[in-house]
């Protein structure tokens, strides 16, 4: 298959590539952009693997493909580590008692509760009881945990909670996404999960995984490019704006996380055998550095609050497949700690001017650590 060239991007800006490291300290509006609003798209593509891939090369060309064409750009030997967790139907609409409407958005389980984002939060108050489902669930409300953020611990009355969540339980999309009263479509109950997916807990997609398919699965392995899974359960926090002045001063919400060892084995193999280790997902390369730093014995399970940005120096990652994300965003610095800030902004406006579209439901680009 040919490849999608694509005017502004073939031709990259090799010195970008060696510019100085930004400083980890640097201010949040420094990675801002503008970004049309029609640019987020706001349905998949028609295929899967029919998104646009933009390849950034390390420290040169930039060039325009198809998402199917990606066993093609990548060597026998490489290894793709990919993001396996579900996303819940984690919105539940309730109400309390005569007290009016309340929605929430099941975040984190703790033991017998659950972390959950409440609106209206005024009306979240401890001891107050509301029921979701029809009556199927109540919960009562333990305590708050931080702005709009409550503690609730649910009570059946008749179905197991997963059993109930999965039945009246709406997917969480994004708020981008528009959508009548914020309820996904049946494309969107299908789409807005990897056709991988199969670890129940996060509540936003690992959406670089969307591109995939069990066809060009079999291409890559076919080519001699083999894949691996971990889990990162996403939480909102992933991919929030950041709001702090300076980069240094936000902090990431803490996320789960498991590696396999047989997963862990397979990325150390490919770096000793000459091949490259590619994370698909901002939230994979998380994962996979936050296990690197453990120390001379990998942390492969626990929770983690990395966040990755201009200073970091990558252990594990070779590449990165990821979508194209909002500005201001914990994702944009990623890339920028990948391929350097200019070079990263450089590209998005490109992209942006050549109809590349963005989040989620949007395209992809395969970048090369510099």
């Amino acid at each position: 298959m040919g490849s999608e060239r694509r005017p502004g991007l073939d031709r990259a800006t090799p010195e970008s590539a060696a510019e100085p490291a930004d400083s980890p300290d640097a201010l949040t509006s420094s990675y801002d952009f503008n970004l049309p609003p029609e640019a987020i798209a706001q349905r998949p593509a028609p295929r899967r693997d029919s998104s646009r891939l933009l390849l950034v090369q390390a420290g040169g060309s930039a060039e325009g493909h198809v998402f199917s064409e990606l066993p093609e750009l990548l060597r026998p030997g490489d290894l793709l580590i990919r993001n396996d967790a579900k996303v819940l139907p984690a919105r539940l609409r309730g109400r309390r008692g005569e007290g009016g409407a309340a929605e929430i958005l099941l975040v984190r389980e703790g033991g017998d509760a659950w972390l959950c984002l409440a609106r209206p939060a005024n009306r979240f108050k401890p001891g107050r009881e509301f029921a979701f489902a029809g009556g199927e669930l109540t919960a009562r409300v333990l305590k708050g945990d931080g702005p709009g953020m409550v503690w609730l611990e649910f009570s059946l009355s008749g179905l197991p909670f997963r059993e109930a969540l999965e039945k009246y339980g709406r997917l969480p999309l994004p708020p981008y996404l528009a959508r009548p009263g914020k309820l996904p479509t049946p494309e969107d109950n299908l789409r807005y999960q990897t056709h991988y997916a199969r670890r129940p807990g996060a509540v936003a997609a690992p959406t670089a995984g969307l591109h995939f398919t069990a066809e060009l699965d079999e291409r890559l392995l076919g080519k001699g490019v083999r894949l691996a899974a971990l889990t990162l359960n996403v939480g909102p926090g992933t991919f929030r704006p950041v709001k702090a002045g300076r980069l240094a001063d936000h902090r990431m919400e803490a996320e789960w996380y498991e590696i396999p060892e047989t997963t862990w084995r397979e990325a150390l193999r490919t770096r000793e055998a000459g091949g490259r280790v590619v994370a698909v997902g901002t939230t994979s390369a998380r994962a996979l550095e936050t296990a690197a730093g453990g120390g001379p014995r990998p942390a492969l399970s626990g929770w983690t609050g990395l966040f990755i940005r201009p200073g970091y120096r990558f252990r594990l990652v070779d590449g990165l497949l990821t979508n194209f994300h909002l500005p201001k965003s914990t994702p944009v610095a990623l890339v920028s700690a990948l391929i350097g800030r200019e070079r990263t902004l450089s590209l998005y406006a490109a992209a942006a001017a050549a109809g590349y579209r963005f989040y989620s439901y949007g395209d992809a680009m395969l970048a090369w650590r510099g």
